[in-house]
């Protein structure tokens, strides 16, 4: 069944972008207007997120939402068979930070969020930095699916770390200089084993892992923005985050991570997830100890 799945989904890659474009608008009217896929779910963030815009405001950023998603998927399709001449004429970056750390001689993290098109990120980076390219993900529950994701993301030379098993997967790399990438937007599934903050006005878990393991290592940890330019042109902008983890208090990297990534929401917030229940945890006074948030709740 597994080959069926990749033929089929590898005879839709080749298609020509103006024709997997004309799909990707064919799945957004499905989705939109009549599946109306988890539309309760947008317009609850988007109202969490965005209390200070009206009613036609959000409604125009959730529109713009599904027409990103449904582009995602369609351009995560395409990495079956795209070149990578093709990819990197079509994904544009600022990455100098990373030559900065390699010639340093240490291994770094870079934190993402789930910003359109991060599969096209994961794609584009292994050959765009001097480091082994390290992916952290989740393995989905249909083995025909993880198969096929696992062929696209390791397509391009990411080297994919299961999120369950970590220590394991990393000691091959230990003496190597990698990058690892972990997209730490995820909503935690234990909100009592997690860090606490206010993010885009509302009191969001945040996972403990991603900070943890730099400031054990005191690892550099730098961020990337996946910006949207236009209909299947992408920018990677990378910047800094923090040096030296290891002397920042408990909280602060997460705090410093959230922050730049609500700034890259704002600025462009229909290139968000908007699907995904960020907020499906909601808050308790007993996580009190775990609030590491200057702003008052």
């Amino acid at each position: 069944m597994y080959y069926i799945v990749f033929g089929i989904f590898y005879a839709i890659s080749l298609l020509p972008f103006t024709l997997l474009y004309l799909l990707s608008d064919f799945f957004y009217f499905i989705i939109y207007y009549v599946v109306r896929y988890r539309k309760t779910v947008v317009t609850h963030n988007l109202m969490s997120a965005f209390p200070e815009k009206n009613d036609a405001e959000r409604k125009k950023i959730a529109k713009e939402f599904y027409r990103n998603f449904c582009d995602n998927w369609t351009e995560t399709i395409k990495l079956m068979s795209i070149s990578s001449l093709q990819l990197n004429k079509r994904v544009s970056h600022n990455l100098s930070v990373y030559d900065e750390i390699f010639a340093s001689g240490r291994s770094c993290h870079v934190l993402l969020g789930h910003q359109f098109n991060w599969e096209w990120g994961n794609a584009v980076m292994p050959g765009a930095t001097q480091f082994k390219f390290l992916g952290v993900y989740s393995p989905i529950s249909s083995e025909i699916m993880d198969r096929l994701f696992y062929y696209i993301r390791n397509r391009f030379g990411t080297k994919l770390l299961p999120y369950n098993d970590m220590r394991r997967a990393m000691l091959p790399y230990r003496r190597d200089k990698y990058i690892l990438a972990l997209i730490a937007d995820q909503s935690p599934s234990n909100p009592s084993k997690s860090y606490w903050l206010s993010f885009l006005h509302t009191p969001t878990a945040f996972l403990q892992g991603p900070e943890k393991g730099a400031r054990l290592g005191n690892i550099p940890v730098t961020y990337i923005a996946v910006i949207k330019q236009r209909r299947g042109y992408y920018y990677l902008d990378a910047k800094m985050l923090i040096k030296d983890p290891g002397n920042l208090k408990e909280g602060e990297l997460t705090k410093i991570y959230a922050a730049s990534l609500e700034k890259s929401i704002r600025e462009n917030p229909s290139g968000y997830l908007w699907s995904h229940k960020r907020w499906k945890h909601p808050w308790k006074n007993e996580y009190e100890k775990l609030w590491v948030d200057t702003i008052v709740k």
